[in-house]
C-alpha cells in the first residue's frame, strides 16, 4: 500500500514559497525579524520564570519598565551589552552566544 502524499506544508517550505530562498533580501529580513522576536520572547519567559514583573526587573538593572516592555514586545532592539546586563544583573543568569555557518 502506498503512503498518501501529505497536504501539510513545513515551515521551511512556507518560508521559501512566500519569502524566497535563504540568502535573498526578503528572506533575510524575515529571519532577522524572527531573531529579534526570539530575544524578546526568551527574556520575557526568563523574567516570568524568576517571578519578576517588568518593573522589578527594570529597577534591578537601572532602566525603565517601558524599555523592558519594548524589548519583550519586539518594539525596540536591544544592544548585546544591555541584554547581558539584564540577564546577569536582573535575572542572575548568563548569555551563551554561538556563531554557526
Amino acid at each position: 500500500m502506498r503512503a498518501k502524499k501529505s497536504d501539510i506544508t513545513t515551515l521551511d517550505e512556507f518560508k521559501e514559497e512566500f519569502y524566497g530562498k535563504v540568502g535573498t533580501v526578503k528572506r533575510d529580513m524575515l529571519e532577522a525579524g524572527y531573531e529579534n522576536f526570539k530575544v524578546g520572547a526568551l527574556l520575557q519567559e526568563a523574567r516570568l520564570e524568576k517571578g519578576l514583573t517588568q518593573e522589578e526587573l527594570a529597577v534591578k538593572v537601572g532602566t525603565t519598565k517601558s524599555y523592558i516592555s519594548k524589548i519583550e514586545n519586539n518594539i525596540k532592539e536591544v544592544r548585546l551589552s544591555t541584554l547581558q546586563k539584564i540577564v546577569e544583573l536582573g535575572l542572575g543568569g548568563r548569555i551563551e552566544l554561538s556563531i554557526r555557518f
